[in-house]
């Protein structure tokens, strides 16, 4: 009961340790408030109001910004913009899981190789980080060029494919010019965590005779599991936002390539800033909730939450 006690102390922050950790990150909370907090607030605002031109009761005609409270998600979601809205929906989930798909199998394999000991192993790690180098739009400009009317890509399986226009052609380029540049990030993050494992876990696994698919499945991919999953989420979270890659190399208002940010970006280009907020907005809860259901569902507490002892622990 005594030691049952001191632990309840301490969690609660009995010694102090709670409020100096409450001082030591308080600036950087207010920093994160700041960027973060005050912008998403800013755009929840903006979504509510509307500006331009309305007429009043009595028919004189207003000028200046009105409140219309949830009438542009009522709009976005079942209303007029709601085709739109859900075709660019669709894209971004539909990127996001191809990609983060494909680059994940891809990355990890780019590791196991960059991981391997043979000669020139410096230079192949120095050519499979240089795509994930290049600035997004650089690389998607070299792409447009690889995917125009005869070019590249078209040379290469000999027909004539309209990669930049609209149709399922033009999500294909996006993918692999996407996969081209961001698998090696992948292949980063889990290199890190294979020169982690010790070479004494591989080799007491081939002394006790597994192979080699037995020694990657059963014993590289759980240790190195923890790497990856956090590679998994910046994918996530960053293929979600994805905006300049489909911008530049299939071109805007493209409805086969349109995502949640360019749709918003359309929106606010054509002055209709209450509706590019509305979208802004539901971008970010939609990233926010694919965000905290993959960390739940890996078992992490992500709100810190201290966990109460056990019986036998506070026993013991």
């Amino acid at each position: 009961m005594t030691v049952a006690a001191d632990q309840g102390a301490v969690g609660a922050g009995g010694d102090g340790s709670g409020r100096l950790a409450a001082l030591l990150i308080s600036p950087t909370l207010l920093v994160i408030g700041l960027v973060v907090g005050f912008p998403v607030l800013a755009a929840v605002r903006e979504s509510l109001f509307e500006e331009g031109q309305s007429l009043d009761p009595q028919g004189f005609v207003v000028e200046g910004e009105r409140f219309v409270g949830l009438s542009v998600y009522a709009d976005i979601l079942a209303g007029e913009r709601a085709p739109a809205f859900y075709g660019a929906l669709w894209n971004t989930t539909f990127f996001t899981v191809v990609t983060v798909v494909i680059e994940t199998v891809l990355g990890v394999a780019m590791a196991l190789v960059m991981h391997r000991a043979f000669r020139g192993r410096g230079v192949v790690r120095a050519s499979i980080l240089v795509p994930w180098a290049i600035p997004t739009a650089v690389s998607a400009l070299l792409w447009r060029w690889i995917f125009q009317s005869g070019g590249v890509a078209d040379q290469i399986i000999g027909s004539d494919v309209l990669w930049t226009t609209e149709g399922f052609q033009a999500k294909v380029a996006v993918i692999i010019a996407d996969t081209w540049k961001t698998a090696p990030f992948v292949g980063l993050l889990v290199l890190a965590g294979l020169q982690l494992i010790p070479g004494e876990v591989h080799e007491a696994a081939r002394v006790d005779g597994a192979t080699a698919w037995q020694r990657f499945w059963r014993v590289t991919l759980p240790l190195v599991k923890p790497v990856l999953l956090v590679a998994v989420l910046f994918r996530l979270l960053d293929v979600l936002r994805m905006f300049d890659l489909p911008f530049v190399l299939v071109g805007p208002r493209k409805e086969s390539v349109r995502t949640l940010s360019m749709l918003a970006y359309d929106e606010a280009t054509n002055l209709r800033y209450g509706a590019a907020a509305a979208y802004a907005t539901v971008l970010f809860l939609y990233v926010a909730v694919v965000a905290y259901v993959f960390v739940r569902l890996l078992g992490a507490d992500i709100l810190g939450r201290l966990r109460e002892p056990s019986g036998r622990e506070a026993a013991g």
